[in-house]
């Protein structure tokens, strides 16, 4: 009966709200990421970020991460380090700490986002002179 009136359903949102934390940091999470979500944890990365799986969902939609605080509304997906991306897109079962065979030198750089638009993008500059000039305007005596 109580399936019949839709009642497991708001079950369900009460636990999903429980699990993120009460009302407020629910309307914070909605506020953030446009989405409310209860799932279980399966890691947190080294910036901060963390992941998320419930096998409840579509395949494709099951997994998603909750990107750190400190970018607040500015996140995008190149804030995701190489690692988790394989499992975050169905490469890979295994998170990075469950994989044995993930390589690791010293030679390998960290992780860095992509900084477009921002005011540390990369501007490189020309050494060769521009083949057309842009006119001057004589001035006027």
């Amino acid at each position: 009966m109580a399936k019949f009136l839709g009642l497991d359903k708001l079950a369900y949102f009460f636990r999903i709200v429980k699990e993120n934390g009460g009302i407020r940091s629910s309307l914070y999470k909605l506020y953030r990421s446009d989405d409310l979500k209860s799932g279980t944890l399966k890691g947190i990365d080294k910036y901060g970020n963390k992941y998320f799986e419930n096998n409840r969902f579509f395949f494709g939609r099951n997994r998603w991460i909750e990107y750190a605080p400190k970018y607040g509304t500015d996140y995008d997906a190149s804030q995701i380090p190489a690692e988790w991306f394989g499992w975050m897109h169905y490469k890979t079962d295994l998170t990075p700490d469950q994989d044995p065979s993930r390589p690791k030198y010293k030679w390998m750089l960290d992780h860095t986002e992509n900084l477009t638009n921002t005011p540390e993008q990369y501007i490189p500059y020309s050494t060769t002179r521009p083949k057309i000039e842009a006119w001057v305007p004589p001035k006027s005596s």
